[in-house]
């Protein structure tokens, strides 16, 4: 059979490669992949913005299911339309990435329907939002209300700093802000596949977004993962499907939009290991993708064929017993100008205890080159967080690009966690 998938990044890559392991596939296409993607698969270059033309590639080439990596073609109603042409595909409907697409309707969401998450208000005009943080003080939180790629959300420590995410956000953000209670406490990663009504769990993992050690720095869109995370206890696990998960795929119901797709839960667990919800994903997250591809043992096709037919409820993953740890390594100039065009060299050969996998990369001339923000995922396996963690490393140091940036602290949170 043959498989597409959509996307460029690193979690495209990682889920094209553990597709392309089943033995039942003919071919895995990737669109429009990247310069790391091409020795697994096949790059097809269509972009992500047209689900009509992905559309007709897949009739044309008797594509038998699809699967989305990131949110823009979510959000611009892929799914939808490749139902409408009788074609299987795993993700939401357009409107049920919503919870998503649009902060304030995940917020008003969840308040409805009781899913803990911190106290909030929406915004339209600067003079009522200035007041409302004026009133509250800070730390508080600002977020843009639609897509922004894992960056439309700003920490401010101090109200001046509010004031300024307000003005520049409102600017961009379709007119329309959320501002948020700032939750302390450990931020972990809960992701779950679901078919419309089964809700299938994946390994927990957990992401360091700060661009710098000891998370310092901007905000980016990840520059690491590992997976198992410690914190998500077995106790955790099961509130956090009992009270976030299982109301959010029936909330969804009650209100007319049933849900398929991967489903994010973006968790803040506070000292007295209480979960809150910081934010929902439609899609797997991106760099937590990589390390929990690496551990996952079960056939993924087939995993796949059951959640378009509804089965979620008959599988049973099989899980590495090993920590995946990914060190992500970004372009000089990240997150704010990444420079393309540095030549990459070291990666070397893929083993059983380590894998790279390419986002931000082309081939160019025979040469491959930096083509974005994020450039390389860098997965490490061991026994433990510590193990795992030197795999990665050694691989780390003997990769070169010119102004390559990466932390050299990822798993740091689980290290100090027993277990």
């Amino acid at each position: 059979m043959k498989i597409l998938v959509v996307g460029g990044g690193g979690r495209e890559h990682a889920l094209a490669w553990k597709l392309a392991q089943s033995e039942r596939i003919q071919l895995v296409y990737v669109a429009p992949g990247n310069g790391g993607t091409a020795s697994d698969v096949r790059l097809v270059n269509l972009p992500l913005t047209d689900p009509r033309l992905l559309a007709e590639f897949a009739l044309r080439e008797h594509v038998a299911l699809t699967v989305v990596g990131p949110e823009v073609p979510l959000a611009a109603g892929i799914v939808d339309l490749f139902r409408s042409r009788g074609l299987k595909i795993f993700g939401p409907t357009q409107a049920a990435a919503q919870l998503e697409s649009s902060k304030d309707f995940a917020k008003s969401f969840m308040q409805r329907h009781h899913i803990p998450t911190a106290r909030y208000q929406t915004f339209t005009e600067a003079a009522a939002a200035h007041a409302y943080i004026d009133a509250e003080g800070a730390p508080i939180v600002v977020k843009a209300d639609g897509l922004a790629a894992g960056k439309g959300v700003v920490v401010a420590t101090s109200v001046a700093e509010a004031h300024e995410a307000v003005d520049s956000m409102l600017s961009i953000a379709g007119g329309r802000i959320v501002i948020e209670q700032f939750l302390s406490g450990e931020e972990a990663s809960f992701i779950v596949m679901v078919d419309g009504k089964n809700v299938l769990p994946l390994a927990t993992s957990q992401d360091h977004k700060r661009l710098r050690d000891h998370d310092a720095g901007p905000n980016t869109g990840g520059m690491g993962a590992y997976s198992p995370a410690p914190i998500v206890t077995p106790a955790l696990h099961a509130r956090v499907m009992r009270e976030i998960i299982l109301p959010t795929v029936q909330g969804m119901a009650k209100d007319g939009i049933v849900f398929t797709g991967f489903l994010y839960a973006g968790l803040m667990i506070d000292e007295h290991g209480n979960p809150k919800t910081l934010e929902f994903n439609c899609r797997m997250g991106d760099p937590e993708t990589q390390p929990i591809m690496a551990r996952l043992k079960t056939d993924l096709v087939g995993v796949m064929e059951h959640a378009v037919n509804g089965t979620l409820d008959e599988v049973e993953l099989s899980w590495d017993r090993r920590t995946a740890l990914g060190v992500v390594m970004a372009a000089a100039g990240y997150p704010e100008q990444p420079r393309s065009g540095d030549v990459i060299s070291g990666i070397g050969a893929e083993s059983a205890d380590y894998v790279c996998f390419h986002a931000g990369t082309q081939l160019a001339d025979g040469k491959l080159t930096t083509a974005g923000g994020r450039v390389l995922c860098v997965v490490g396996m061991g026994d433990s967080i510590k193990m795992a963690q030197k795999v990665a490393y050694d691989a780390v140091d003997k990769i070169k690009f010119d102004g390559a940036q990466f932390r050299r602290d990822i798993g740091w949170r689980g290290i100090k966690h027993p277990g």
